[in-house]
């Protein structure tokens, strides 16, 4: 009999830009078998993220960057098949640092069961994934310190960090604008509850960020920087804070990236500027959660997920990010 195989993807040589095919070879070895304490897991989804290119970019970051020949590392979530660690029964289903093969082997401590949201099915998962809907919470509760009657705005407000992020804040009572890119995705934004659009695609961002945000902005969830960035500077009300997600503008750069052109409002407006990791807040996910389950169980928070079919579509899918063609959160189905 053949042995059975895994299919993984290697980081071939660092991305200079956008992500290329030929920046990841695919390459298989045998299934392994765990050894005492590890599991064998089947991968089911694995999550593309922005963070996937910050990894891949030779450059240290909050996690040491892949090097080549590794496989490359992401989120994922799958099936035990096999296990020696009582704690993950065969049949668990798991999520964790998976990276982009179709197996992986893994102590037990390394993975978490997926957490548990009355009738929601495997498949609509990966957008209330933890670390989705953490970084959206602890980004706006404690980096933000949103405030009820406050006005939050949001960039990238369509994806699955952002959306969540945006409901959340009308959860809290918050008056809640959101910048999108074309007309599908703002639409939707405003079919969930917005209290204003931006659609930066066919939109001036500083006079619709004027427009919706007459009294001002509160707190800016950043997901993009670069001109965003600038734009909601300009409008920051005095004590205003920042919460600084992600720079996706920038992730692509082949050349030095300014800072923002506006630095000065973070004087002037004495404005709190504070960018954050997800892990950081990992220690208290339980309260977090007694938070966000109820909001997903009862439908007070909506989602997309988009699919692609695939490991070896993964190279390519990848760039939906970068070129905001994906709607609400981008998975690879295994």
């Amino acid at each position: 009999m053949v042995a059975p195989q895994n299919r993984q993807l290697r980081l071939a040589r660092i991305p200079v830009g956008l992500i290329t095919p030929g920046d990841f070879s695919l390459s298989s070895e045998p299934v392994p078998e765990p050894g005492e304490g590890q599991v064998l897991v089947r991968t089911t989804f694995i999550s593309l993220d922005p963070t996937n290119r910050i990894w891949a970019s030779g450059v240290p970051s909050y996690l040491p960057p892949v090097k080549i020949g590794d496989v490359m590392r992401s989120v994922g979530i799958g099936l035990v098949e096999r296990s020696r660690a009582a704690s993950l029964p065969e049949g668990s289903v798991v999520e964790g640092m998976l990276g982009w093969q179709e197996y992986t082997l893994a102590k037990a401590g390394e993975l978490s069961p997926v957490v548990h949201y009355p009738g929601v099915p495997l498949e609509r998962y990966p957008g209330v994934a933890p670390h989705i809907v953490l970084t959206a919470y602890f980004g706006l509760k404690e980096v933000g310190a949103a405030k009820p009657g406050e006005t939050l705005v949001v960039s990238a407000a369509a994806g699955a960090v952002g959306s969540m992020a945006s409901q959340m804040g009308k959860l809290m009572g918050m008056r809640v604008v959101g910048i999108a890119g074309g007309a599908e995705k703002c639409a939707w934004l405003r079919d969930i509850g917005f209290d204003g659009v931006i659609d930066y695609k066919s939109e001036d961002v500083a006079a619709g960020l004027k427009a919706h945000c007459p009294k001002g902005v509160d707190v800016y969830f950043d997901n993009v920087g670069g001109k965003m960035l600038d734009a909601v500077l300009a409008r920051m009300n005095l004590f205003g804070r920042v919460a600084v997600c992600g720079l996706i503008a920038n992730y692509n750069a082949t050349e030095p990236v300014p800072g923002p052109y506006n630095f000065g409002a973070i004087l002037i407006k004495r404005l709190t500027v504070r960018g954050f990791i997800v892990m950081d807040f990992y220690g208290r996910k339980d309260a977090a959660f007694a938070e966000i389950v109820p909001w997903v169980s009862e439908g007070r928070l909506q989602w997309k997920v988009d699919v692609v079919e695939g490991l070896e579509n993964i190279p390519s899918a990848i760039n939906m990010l970068f070129d905001g063609s994906n709607k609400g959160k981008l998975v690879v189905r295994v």
